[in-house]
């Protein structure tokens, strides 16, 4: 996983990716998926499913700044599934600004 977000994007500070891929690899894939596509091994429990982070209708519905809410608060937070946990409590803003970056990468 961390190997693909680093691949998938030249520009942004490798550091940053790195530590964002250890993030999501920790916190967010069982259920977003390795690839960022809403089909981790958690997802086939979960209705409504989780967020396709490759599907271009989601970035353009949404900017850094409500997905960074969305991670920090929860899902209802934003007006989504109550089912996304807020992690604010466990991620520092730099680690959230990461992650947010790396989400990024994931798009098509």
């Amino acid at each position: 996983m961390r190997n693909l977000a680093l691949a998938l994007v030249l520009f942004a500070s490798p550091a940053a990716l790195a530590d964002g891929a250890t993030t999501y690899a920790t916190m967010c894939a069982s259920c977003h998926g390795a690839t960022g596509a809403g089909d981790g091994v958690a997802a086939a429990a979960l209705t409504p499913k989780p967020a396709n982070f490759t599907d271009a209708a989601f970035w353009t519905s949404r900017d850094d700044a409500q997905v960074k809410k969305a991670i920090k608060e929860g899902g209802a937070a934003v007006g989504k599934s109550p089912l996304m946990a807020p992690f604010g409590a466990a991620l520092t803003d730099a680690q959230l600004d990461e992650l947010v970056a790396l989400l990024k990468t994931f798009k098509k």
